[in-house]
């Protein structure tokens, strides 16, 4: 019988990290999870689940890869979930407003996959999910744009992580959802109705996770409203 297969995952506290973080426990991974707040929550069973206190502000991802790898003796995926958005346009934005983005949606998940790339390829299967989001795919408001700008930004990540791994047998997707009923989404815009749930954006991480890798596919998207391409 196989061993389980292991990976990290961040921002998974709540949201669509937390419904992916479920998932994948129910699906037999194991799982070492980034909560900045080092808080274990009351889904996550001890014998499957580590929780590392993990800030993408903070670095510290190449500690956070070892202290996996002793936990678990391997590590075969990651999913860099955390993000932050400024509701901003790139005209009345201030670049610390950007840099906060980048530093969170585009570096930090940088850096975690370099930290991991080593296990990664060791796996043979080694998989990266960058959840990004529609607004990586299209500017949908000028109130949305500077955080489209980070989003294109981490699904070129993805892009340039599945072109690096490929002969290794790594294959990296972006996740690119519309608006999603979590607390970020409604922060932003109240009174949004019929949005997708988190739930269903976890079913796609976990297919982009589970795919062999003659079955690559670079981007998944879903939204809740109809739109021209997406």
């Amino acid at each position: 019988m196989s061993e389980p297969r292991v990976a990290l995952l961040t921002g998974a506290n709540r949201g669509i990290g937390a419904a992916a973080a479920q998932r994948l426990l129910a699906a037999g991974w194991r799982l070492s999870l980034g909560i900045r707040s080092g808080e274990r929550p009351s889904w996550a069973p001890r014998n499957a689940a580590q929780i590392f206190a993990y800030d993408a502000l903070g670095g510290h991802e190449e500690e956070w890869v070892a202290a996996a790898q002793i936990r678990f003796g391997r590590l075969d995926a990651v999913v860099a979930n955390a993000g932050v958005i400024v509701e901003k346009s790139v005209i009345e934005a201030q670049d610390a407003d950007l840099d906060l983005m980048l530093n969170v949606n585009v570096k930090a998940p940088r850096r975690l996959a370099q930290a991991a790339w080593p296990a990664l390829m060791a796996s043979g299967a080694g998989r990266a999910v960058i959840v990004a989001s529609l607004s990586g795919k299209r500017v949908a408001s000028p109130r949305t744009s500077l955080y489209s700008m980070s989003k294109f930004a981490a699904v070129a990540l993805a892009h340039a992580l599945r072109q690096e791994g490929w002969d290794h047998g790594i294959r990296a997707t972006a996740v690119c959802p519309g608006l999603v009923d979590t607390d970020m989404a409604r922060g932003a815009f109240p009174g949004a109705k019929d949005m997708t749930q988190p739930q269903e954006v976890a079913r796609l991480i976990e297919l982009a996770l589970t795919l062999p890798n003659e079955a690559s596919v670079a981007e998944l998207h879903v939204n809740c409203r109809p739109g021209e391409l997406y």
